[in-house]
């Protein structure tokens, strides 16, 4: 990761034409649109999901039943506390610790977009400057009859630009290989789970009517079942948050994977 920054840094300090320049700061501005969308999206993403367990208090305020509804844990935690009483300082230690610990996630996943686009501009520059070639070198065999020296040294730079472009990816592959399947090992194991937690609330079935000894037990059941269903909605609601999520996750690391590999397959169509 540093071998690729100090590129990254050295690359801007090297002297460019106007358009590779011009490139340069494209990929780098669309970099950093993405980098800003990608922050925002988990950011208020996890603030959202833990804000949903404050749907019961909100309910207690504005349509309040004979009793308080039940609470929602912020996240599967025991503190070794009554939850309800110390509900509101568990809710801002999940949110203070979970951004923590996402900020660092989101650091490394804008660190892979900000490589990402970097090299695809080295691309892009490369496949201009050999689309342009042989045009440049007309234009010097005007002025010089050296010509084929021109065009070979020419030649040179661009092939030692595409290796190291090409380098680069290598470098960039084996830097992020191992995080990457880490991060999308966890994202399909917790899918998988939240799908099956999903699956299994569906299968509940609720007592028959006729099963209840007097009519006061089959209200009671039915008063209970609404707030049940209540806290069901707010938890599907969670589990969908969270799926979205992680697929918009998944969707993002494929189209700069993507990205990368046209790029680097437009090559051949340029040469």
């Amino acid at each position: 990761m540093k071998d690729l920054t100090q590129h990254l840094v050295v690359d801007w300090k090297t002297e460019k034409t106007p358009e590779q320049l011009k490139i340069m700061k494209l990929y780098a501005n669309t970099s950093r649109q993405l980098c800003l969308i990608y922050v925002a999206y988990v950011l208020s993403g996890v603030i959202i999901f833990f804000s949903l367990p404050l749907v019961p208090f909100i309910l207690d305020v504005m349509w309040p039943l004979n009793q308080s509804r039940p609470v929602i844990s912020p996240y599967p935690g025991y503190y070794f506390v009554d939850t309800r009483e110390y509900f509101f300082k568990i809710f801002w230690h999940s949110i203070i610790s979970w951004e923590i610990i996402f900020t660092a996630v989101v650091a490394h996943d804008c660190l892979l977009m900000t490589y990402v686009e970097h090299i695809c501009s080295m691309f892009t520059m490369v496949g201009l400057d050999y689309e342009s070639l042989f045009s440049n070198c007309d234009k010097a065999m005007e002025i010089t009859n050296n010509y084929k020296e021109i065009c070979r040294k020419k030649v040179v730079l661009l092939v030692h630009a595409h290796k190291e472009a090409l380098r680069l990816v290598e470098l960039l592959e084996n830097t992020f290989s191992i995080p990457f399947a880490i991060q999308m090992l966890l994202a399909i194991i917790g899918m998988s789970v939240t799908l099956l937690q999903v699956r299994i609330r569906d299968k509940r079935k609720k007592k028959p009517f006729f099963m209840y000894k007097s009519l006061e037990d089959s209200f009671s059941f039915f008063f209970f079942s609404k707030i049940t269903q209540q806290n069901d909605i707010i938890k599907s609601c969670r589990y969908t948050l969270y799926v979205v999520g992680q697929l918009i996750h998944l969707f993002w690391f494929s189209f700069e994977g993507q990205k990368l590999i046209d790029h680097s397959l437009q090559m051949s169509d340029k040469m």
